[in-house]
């Protein structure tokens, strides 16, 4: 018999199953249950426990929400935009696929149940004084003026990556957390604290493929709508059977396909909440909501920010990377809208939706012994060509990963760290010998951040450094909005984008009033 204690969360999440199972079962007799099961390991006691709410339910806030009530912690309040929507989301979590009870969906279908529900982040800020954190999940746009808003009021902040839609948002959320280094932040990218990262950073400082000169990373993604127009109002037909068939002309007919699609916003959706600090008086359409944002640039930035933190994140830890010196970006057409009226001269169209694919050109700068490296982006399908180390019969995962080609081999992973390997294969010996120099995180990402606010231990990655990750990644879009065949050159100290001036629009972006960063 042993001997070892469990873990707070590991007896959290067997007691919580142990409970469940008796939810179905009519016992015989009154169950009574022993003190040192309510005081033991275990039990939370009021004045530890940890009080969250969640802004932006619907996504990926419902999957944060699970593991935080899973472990213990308290769901105060919900805030969402669309509250049917994020009613429907736990449903969904509450049975596998086979109709059995999932215990942890059970219990957020209680907590989601009792918890306050509010539309309007403001007002829950305002009325609910308890909350000692909050998780934000909302599309990427209203990241950082929710972000800020509670770090005003005190609470910690969990914030789903990307971290904020742009540059200036990063910059401006990095100084909020550094004014106040009692609040305790996290970004959502969870392989950060995973053991294969820390593993990557031990290999690669350990010089197993020698110094570092290169990075290729690609992704699947996007999994959503991108390059394709916005929804317009239908206009009478113009094409014939000889002419107008060109990709302009197509490109018109699939928006006014769209806009004459007629579709009543969800009965609880709160669209001008959604909308949040976008400038312009965008109909509700499905083609945004629900999941489908991430590929618009009033919402999201496309799968850069999707991946990039989960991707890049990787590299740039490993390599002590900072902000690149230049950024270049490719890319198939844009998705458009037509300007009303048209311009006399200059384009016709706006760019609204993220292109499928695009390549992205990062350059860095040398850091002490190590040499300059050259970063590239790949996503919408796209990959890097094969390394010659790369054995014939390994498969460069389709839905991403990354490859640090070395003076003496490449190390390879798939996404969220998982799965390092290296090149040639006589390396993986070396690399059993390799002491582990980091600290493992024994909890999830989630938990990581509550144990830190709580004053156990630090979280894993703070806006000190998820701030600076989020700024490389959205130079990746500020690259790829300057324009095809524009190398631009960033300043990192000043902020500013010094060989192409109009381009510095780029780091920053226009606020609906109430709603500025």
């Amino acid at each position: 018999m042993s001997d070892q204690v469990p873990s707070r969360r590991e007896f959290v999440e067997s007691t919580a199953k142990a409970a469940l199972a008796a939810a179905f079962v009519v016992p015989k007799f009154p169950m009574i249950v022993p003190r040192h099961v309510l005081g033991g390991p275990g039990y939370v006691a009021p004045s530890d426990q940890f009080n969250f709410a969640v802004v932006g339910f619907g996504g990926m806030g419902s999957g944060n929400a699970e593991t935080l009530v899973a472990g213990g912690a308290n769901l105060v309040a919900v805030c969402d935009a669309d509250l049917g929507f994020s009613a429907s989301q736990v449903s969904g979590r509450e049975k596998n696929r086979d109709g059995t009870p999932r215990p942890e969906g059970v219990m957020l279908r209680a907590a989601f149940d009792k918890a306050a529900k509010y539309a309007d982040f403001r007002e829950m800020l305002e009325k609910e004084k308890g909350i000692d954190g909050v998780v934000i999940a909302t599309p990427d746009h209203n990241h950082a003026i929710i972000a800020k808003t509670a770090m005003q009021l005190g609470k910690h902040v969990y914030v789903q990556k990307p971290l904020t839609s742009t540059v200036h948002e990063a910059r401006a959320l990095a100084k909020l957390a550094a004014d106040n280094p009692k609040l305790v932040t996290q970004m959502g990218n969870q392989g950060h604290s995973s053991d294969n990262a820390r593993l990557i950073n031990e290999w690669v400082q350990a010089g197993l493929i020698g110094k570092v000169h290169a990075v290729d990373i690609w992704t699947n993604r996007p999994i959503w709508p991108q390059g394709v127009p916005r929804p317009l109002a239908p206009q009478p037909p113009v094409f014939g059977a000889t002419h107008g068939w060109g990709m302009g002309n197509i490109n018109g007919m699939t928006a006014q396909a769209m806009g004459a699609m007629i579709f009543p916003p969800p009965k609880e959706l709160r669209w001008d909440l959604y909308l949040g600090g976008v400038t312009e008086e965008l109909p509700y359409h499905p083609i945004y909501h629900p999941f489908n944002w991430r590929g618009w640039l009033p919402f999201g930035v496309g799968a850069i920010g999707d991946m990039g933190a989960h991707l890049i994140d990787h590299p740039y830890w490993a390599l002590g990377l900072s902000q690149p010196v230049s950024v270049e970006a490719t890319s198939t057409p844009w998705g458009t809208t037509p300007i009303v009226p048209p311009p006399t001269s200059g384009p016709r169209a706006k760019p609204v939706s993220y292109p499928q694919s695009m390549v992205v050109h990062y350059e860095f700068a040398a850091r002490g012994k190590q040499p300059p490296v050259k970063m590239t982006w790949y996503d919408g399908g796209l990959q890097p060509p094969r390394p010659d180390a790369l054995p014939d019969d390994v498969v460069m995962e389709r839905e991403g990963g990354v490859i640090f080609h070395g003076e003496k081999g490449i190390l390879l992973h798939e996404t969220y760290g998982d799965k390092p390997r290296l090149y040639p294969a006589h390396l993986m010996e070396k690399a059993a010998k390799v002491p582990k120099t980091m600290t493992r995180i024994v909890d999830k990402h989630e938990f990581n951040w509550v144990h830190a606010c709580q004053g156990q231990g630090a979280a894993t990655s703070p806006f000190s450094y998820a701030a600076a990750l989020t700024e490389t990644m959205l130079l990746g879009i500020v690259a790829l909005r300057t324009g095809q065949g524009k190398k631009i050159l960033y300043d990192a100290a000043n902020m500013r984008i010094t060989n192409v001036p109009e381009a510095n629009a780029y780091l920053t972006r226009e606020y609906r009033a109430g709603w500025e960063v």
